[in-house]
Formats: C-alpha cells, sequence, structure tokens
C-alpha cells in the first residue's frame, strides 16, 4: 500500500507541474494510459492520484467521455474567490491574538522583499512565492484545518493552478506589494471586523479580475461544453 501511495503522489504532482506548465490546460482529457507509460508505473495508482485531484476539483470526470482537467466558468472562478476570502478572512482575524512580534517581522520582511522587486524585470516571476510566503504566515496560527484546508482549495489551489497563466498578470507587481501592505496594515489594527474585511475584499478583487478568464458554459471552444 505504501508503494501505491508513493506513486499516486507521483502521478499527481506530475499532473499539477503539466498544468503549471501549460502542458495540460483546462479541458484537455488526460489520458490514463499515457500517463502510466510516462512516469513507468502501472495503472493502478494513475487512477488513485485521478480520484484524489477529481475530490479536490480539478479534475472533472465525464460519464462515457473520460476524465479532463477542469474548465471553470465566470461563476465558479468568482464564488471560488468569495469563498477563500470569507474562510481566511475569518480565520486570520479569528486568531489574530496569537500573531507574536516575530510574525509581524515575518510579514514585513516577505512586503519589504515585494516592494524591492516590484521595479524589476523579473517581478512576476518572484511574487508568486512571495504570495504563498505571506499567505503562509497568516495561516501559521489558525488550528482549524478544515477551514485551512477547504480556503487553500478555493484560492491557493483550484483557481491558481488551473489559471496560473493569468494569475501571474493578474496585478502589476507594484499592486501586488499594495494589496499585502493593506493587509499588513489591517493586521497592525488587531481590529478583526478591518481584518476580516480587507482579506476578504483582497479576494473578491482578485475574483472580479480573474473571472474573466473563465469559460462560458455555451462557449464551442470549450471541451468540456461541447
Amino acid at each position: 500500500m505504501q508503494e501505491i501511495k508513493t506513486y499516486s503522489e507521483q502521478v499527481t504532482e506530475y499532473i499539477k507541474r503539466s498544468i503549471l506548465e501549460g502542458t495540460l490546460n483546462p479541458g484537455d482529457k488526460v489520458n490514463e494510459v499515457h500517463v502510466a507509460s510516462t512516469l513507468s508505473i502501472s495503472r493502478a495508482p494513475v487512477r488513485e492520484a485521478l480520484q484524489m485531484l477529481t475530490r479536490d476539483g480539478l479534475i472533472i470526470s465525464i460519464p462515457q467521455k473520460g476524465k479532463f482537467i477542469n474548465c471553470l466558468t465566470k461563476k465558479q472562478i468568482s464564488e471560488s474567490y468569495f469563498t477563500g476570502g470569507v474562510l481566511e478572512g475569518a480565520g486570520v482575524a479569528a486568531s489574530i491574538d496569537k500573531f507574536t512580534d516575530e510574525d509581524f517581522v515575518k510579514l514585513q520582511s516577505v512586503v519589504d522583499r515585494m516592494e524591492v522587486i516590484a521595479s524589476m524585470e523579473t517581478a512576476a516571476d518572484h511574487m508568486p512565492v512571495l504570495d504563498d510566503q505571506f499567505h503562509e504566515v497568516l495561516f501559521s496560527k489558525t488550528d482549524n484545518t478544515l477551514l485551512v484546508e477547504l480556503s487553500r482549495r478555493y484560492c491557493h489551489g483550484l483557481s491558481k493552478f488551473l489559471l496560473f497563466r493569468y494569475w501571474r498578470n493578474l496585478f502589476s507587481p507594484r499592486m501586488v506589494w499594495e494589496r499585502h501592505k493593506a493587509i499588513l496594515d489591517a493586521l497592525k489594527t488587531r481590529d478583526r471586523t478591518i481584518i476580516e474585511q480587507t482579506i476578504r475584499d483582497h479576494y473578491i478583487e482578485s475574483g472580479e479580475r480573474m473571472s474573466k478568464f473563465g469559460c462560458e458554459q455555451d462557449n464551442p471552444l470549450c471541451k468540456l461544453c461541447k
């Protein structure tokens, strides 16, 4: 069982990497035999991995057609970011009393780094990593594992994976810095209402911008809508 689990994780990482690199795009069919052959493994762990990815929303299974990389609609994208923002805002606001001076130093360091690289030509390459670091600190004091898991699925997993090529350019590097500085400023107030609303607004704005890249249910160009 341990060997099967290890191979399943390998398949999961392979598919996620393929999505990020653009080898697999929303609407593309995932060929179980091809994945197994590419990774030189049996089809059993591939099926297991695809089941997990289906549960997470990255894969969608269509009866008698197969499994495809999910293609999000505009509405699904907006709802995904809104839900993630509500969850993260509530989690961070509830745990703000646990934040120490050291935590604020970490957050300030990330924000300062964002400001420094905002003017660099390679800023877009660095911002996603800094964004992840910032939100890791935000979640570090939340002991509600279900809340963290769901929030990451909606905002840091599903939408970011499927729409990564757009997400990188969603905001200018300077805007990325300003938006995270605004969250840090809200945290420094230690006012739960301000913190929750600021984080929620952060995600709502992202969802509004990102939703324009979603498909329409009747869009003939979307492989899953045919």
